[in-house]
């Protein structure tokens, strides 16, 4: 029996290090000047830090600060190089969805469907909705301006 619990966790090890490394970013310490920047702007927020690498090439890299704004609303702040705020994300509920956003999700897709809802402000103060959901076997955001309208609908892998 015990070799069968052993030989058990191992697989499940096994296949959790796996999924690690396919679904997940590596969690990183970010440089000095983007911690600073962060912690000026959110004190006393605790922060899971990721990289990512954008631009045409993937020669940009940007800096992911994942944290709790409460235990059920999270957030999402994202730093270039050089500490300067490149977007931030806040997780939203439906509810506070521009009316014509929820009227064209309601029309488009069943509520089981919606999977994350996020307002976003880029650095250059716009908003837009960004609404994950999944149909036909594929995930989706569906992105919306400021007031609600679609803007377009991008399939994610």
């Amino acid at each position: 029996m015990k070799n069968v619990f052993l030989t058990f966790a191992f697989l499940c090890s096994g296949f959790l290090i796996a999924q690690e490394g396919t679904n997940m970013k590596k969690v990183i310490t970010p440089p000095e000047v983007v911690k600073i920047a962060f912690e000026r702007e959110y004190p006393g927020k605790v922060a899971v830090w990721s990289e990512e690498y954008v631009g045409d090439d993937e020669d940009e890299i940007r800096f992911e600060a994942k944290y709790n704004i409460t235990n059920t609303t999270k957030a999402v702040a994202i730093y270039d190089n050089l500490g300067n705020m490149k977007a931030y994300e806040l997780q939203i509920p439906f509810s506070q969805l521009p009316p014509r956003s929820q009227a064209y999700l309601k029309k488009n897709y069943a509520p089981k469907a919606i999977r994350e809802i996020a307002m976003v402000v880029d650095d250059k103060k716009k908003t837009t909705y960004e609404v994950g959901v999944s149909k036909d076997a594929k995930f989706y955001d569906v992105v919306f301006d400021k007031d609600g309208g679609f803007d377009v609908s991008i399939e994610k892998n």
